[in-house]
Parts: structure tokens; C-alpha cells; sequence
């Protein structure tokens, strides 16, 4: 289940706030290593240290670092300060976080009796490469937005691990990340979807809060194992709290797998099966036979949700200006334009609902 290796910090590659980028060196020769200094503390040139190289050795594309377990000849202090809310539980690297729902929390009276978004926009889509675009088409139409982040735990467990994430939270184009179920790094941590939503509204006073899962989207090409099902649930949070759920559309034409092209299943199945809630489903009015069929596949979710044409004249261009990376599966912005333009269309679409 896991491989162990010990290994020797050669030299620091990067960093980013709440990761270090490492070149080690382990038995079998160089390779790349991931600390969180929060969880392992800060590594070293020189420093030995105890790494987990599974995500290494299966060549995962989005994971595919040895991960520092442990420092273990320069332990980090112990923790101080409240908080009682433990996530990735019951695994060798446990952490206590302070949780904004939790009785210690200055927000406790906030959310101890909060039960409404107040019909706060949630965006909720597939994959965790859909945040940036969406940011880039709700901007481009409405620039003084106040967006949060709810990221939940279908992906990467630390919201650290992203880079767009801390690069967003940089430069304002998120007022904050709120870390939910196992999940945990947030500027903002709560037990689940509903807290992290009400969260988003009422500790961070969002006015619009994007929900997806961490980096790293776990499929197994089957109907329902897939962990972007969570988009669906996502919906239903936001409507049960009285938000106005925008379910963006996974749309590729990149892709080579069949079950991808056009509208993903992954939405289909989302939207279509695990969305009891009526939510608003921008449909990018994309060109040519390409958007035909995106246009005809969005039709299956008519019988539950309200489809809303959405043109992307210029979203192209508001792309390009992305402050961040666009990728999507390893593919670029021009390799797999359908993708980003529906995903900036949803955050198009969620601008018209501020006005």
C-alpha cells in the first residue's frame, strides 16, 4: 500500500505558502519530494528525510511527488492553541485544525444557528482546474466580486498542495479558502459542505463561493466511481441552504476518452442522477458541430435543471489574461479550449446573478 524510502535533501526547488519543492536523493537516484511544513516542518539541504514514494512510483500525473512523511532527526515543536476538529483521521498524519463550526471558534456564534446562503451564487464544478477559468469569466463581467473557495476532499487532501490557490488568494481573487470534510489547509476549516458554504457567506461574506474538489479527480471509467459525484451533493447543499446553485459543465474536446468528449459523464451523471435540486447550467453557445453536440447533450438535463445560453465572445481573450496556470489533465488553454470556455462561461453566467 505504501512505499517507504529514505532519502536526503539535496536542494529546495520551490515554494509556494503552505508547500516546500524538494530535490532528494533515495536509494534508487534523484527525485522530486513535497513537504508540508505545517504537518512535517521545514526541510533542509541535507536534512534526511522519510518520504512516501507511491504517487512517485505509479507516474500520477497530479500527484506525482515522494511526499515527505517525517524530518526525523529535526522534529517540528508541538502544536499550541485551540482547535479540536482532527482531519485525515486515524492516518499516520492526523492533523488538529481550529474549525470554524467547532465550540472554540470566535465564529461558533455565527454559524451555531446560520441556515442560510441568502441566496448567495454557488458555482459548483468537476475538477479543481475549473477554478481559475470560472474566475476568469466572473471578473471579466463583474471585477469587484467577493469570492471564497470551498474545496472539498475528493482530490488533494491539503489546499496547500495548489499553487493556484495560493497565487489566487494573492492577488484577491479569492477572499479565502475553506477546507471541508477531511480536506484541511484553508484559510477557513469546517466539518462539511453545508458549514464550509455558510462559512463562505457568513465568516469570509462572500458573494459568490466556488465549490470543487482538491487537485487530483479519482475516476475508474465506470457510471458512479468516480469522486466528482460530489458535485452533485454540492448542489443540494447550496439549494437546501437557499443558495442558487450554477452547475458548470465538464465539456472537452481534447480528450480521448469517449466518454469525456462533448459534455462529460462525470456531469451527466453528477447533475443528471445526484442532483436532486434544480440548479442553473450555463451552456457555453461554443461553434460549430462541436457545440451542436455539447448543446444537445446539455439537453439531458433539462428535465431537472433550467439550461441558460451562454455566448463566449471574449472569454478567449480573458483567458489568455489568467493571473494563473491553465491546465486541465495535462492539457493547456489551446489544447482543450472547450474546456476552459465552458468553465469561464459558468462564471459568466454567475456575474448576471449579482447585478
Amino acid at each position: 500500500m505504501i512505499r517507504w524510502r529514505k532519502g536526503e535533501v539535496v536542494r529546495i526547488r520551490r515554494e509556494w505558502p503552505g508547500a516546500v519543492e524538494l530535490d532528494v536523493t533515495v536509494p534508487e537516484g534523484p527525485c522530486r519530494a513535497l513537504a508540508y511544513p505545517a504537518l512535517v516542518g521545514r526541510p533542509e539541504p541535507g536534512d534526511e528525510v522519510l518520504l512516501n514514494t507511491t504517487a512517485l512510483a505509479m507516474g500520477l500525473g497530479t500527484g506525482g511527488y515522494a511526499m515527505v512523511v517525517a524530518v526525523p532527526n529535526r522534529l517540528p515543536e508541538d502544536p499550541d492553541g485551540p482547535g479540536h476538529l482532527v482531519k485525515a483521521r486515524y492516518t499516520p498524519l492526523q492533523a488538529t485544525v481550529l474549525g470554524a463550526d467547532e465550540q472554540d471558534s470566535p465564529h461558533h456564534e455565527v454559524l451555531r444557528e446560520a441556515d442560510s446562503l441568502d441566496g448567495m451564487p454557488v458555482v459548483v464544478a468537476d475538477l479543481h482546474s475549473a477554478l481559475p477559468p470560472i474566475l476568469c469569466g466572473l471578473y471579466e463581467a463583474a471585477p469587484r466580486a467577493r469570492v471564497a473557495y470551498v474545496m472539498q476532499d475528493g482530490g488533494a487532501l491539503p489546499a496547500w498542495f495548489s499553487m493556484a490557490c495560493a497565487r489566487l488568494r494573492e492577488i484577491g481573487w479569492l477572499a479565502g479558502v475553506v477546507t471541508v470534510g477531511q480536506s484541511f489547509g484553508g484559510d477557513v476549516e469546517a466539518v462539511t459542505t453545508h458549514t464550509g458554504l455558510l462559512a463562505a457567506r457568513h465568516v469570509l461574506e462572500a458573494d459568490v463561493a466556488v465549490v470543487t474538489q482538491g487537485p487530483g479527480n479519482l475516476g475508474t471509467g465506470t457510471r458512479w466511481g468516480f469522486s466528482g459525484v460530489s458535485a452533485g451533493e454540492a448542489v443540494n447543499a447550496a439549494a437546501v441552504l437557499l443558495g442558487r446553485p450554477v452547475a458548470a459543465l465538464r465539456v472537452s474536446e481534447g480528450d480521448r476518452r469517449e466518454r469525456h468528449l462533448g459534455v462529460s459523464h462525470h456531469s451527466l451523471t453528477a447533475y443528471g442522477r445526484v442532483a436532486l435540486s434544480r440548479a442553473r447550467v450555463p451552456v457555453p453557445l461554443l461553434p460549430g458541430e462541436f457545440g451542436e453536440r455539447v448543446r444537445d447533450q446539455a439537453e439531458l438535463l433539462a428535465v431537472r435543471h433550467e439550461l441558460v445560453a451562454v455566448p463566449v465572445d471574449g472569454l478567449h481573450e480573458a483567458l489568455r489574461a489568467s493571473p494563473v496556470k491553465l491546465s486541465t489533465m495535462g492539457r493547456g488553454l489551446e489544447e482543450d479550449l472547450a474546456y476552459f470556455l465552458a468553465s469561464a462561461a459558468a462564471g459568466r453566467y454567475t456575474a448576471s446573478l449579482l447585478s
